[in-house]
């Protein structure tokens, strides 16, 4: 049986609205394999009373791009980042670089409480066999570049 691996990410106005839909969900929870950005971590792992998210670095101090490199080595399977619209954020460039890697490595995201719903609920999170299908890049890493 393969495991689903979902990346749990919040920006600090958002953290009490995930960690909150999270609670709500945790029977669906229970089968998947966690992880987060460092504060996000701390406060599920609090109130989840779960010691097994696998938490990273706070997304500013590199966790952003840790979870993006877990996207491109196949170990993630679903991006949950309920982002703040509202609030310009110091380390755009690492958001932008992870939702730029998440739609490279075809892997859904869901930026908001809706999206998150959906995806949860979708058959495909319980589905054993479903594997969303990994992009082909030989053509592209194969290329003729001049030196």
């Amino acid at each position: 049986m393969a495991v689903k691996s979902v990346a749990l990410v919040a920006h600090d106005n958002k953290k009490k609205e995930l960690v909150d839909w999270v609670a709500e969900n945790r029977t669906r929870f229970t089968a998947l394999t966690l992880y987060a950005t460092g504060t996000t971590g701390r406060l599920l792992g609090e109130h989840l009373k779960r010691d097994d998210i696998r938490c990273l670095l706070s997304g500013p101090l590199g966790g952003d791009q840790q979870i993006g490199a877990k996207i491109a080595e196949g170990e993630i399977d679903l991006l949950v980042f309920f982002w703040d619209p509202l609030e310009p954020q110091p380390h755009d460039p690492d958001i932008k670089a992870l939702l730029r890697i998440a739609a490279l490595w075809n892997i859904p995201v869901a930026c908001n409480r809706a999206t998150a719903e959906f995806i949860l609920t979708s058959a495909y999170m319980t589905d054993d066999h479903h594997q969303a299908k990994r992009p082909d890049f030989n053509a592209y890493t194969g290329r003729n570049v001049s030196s």
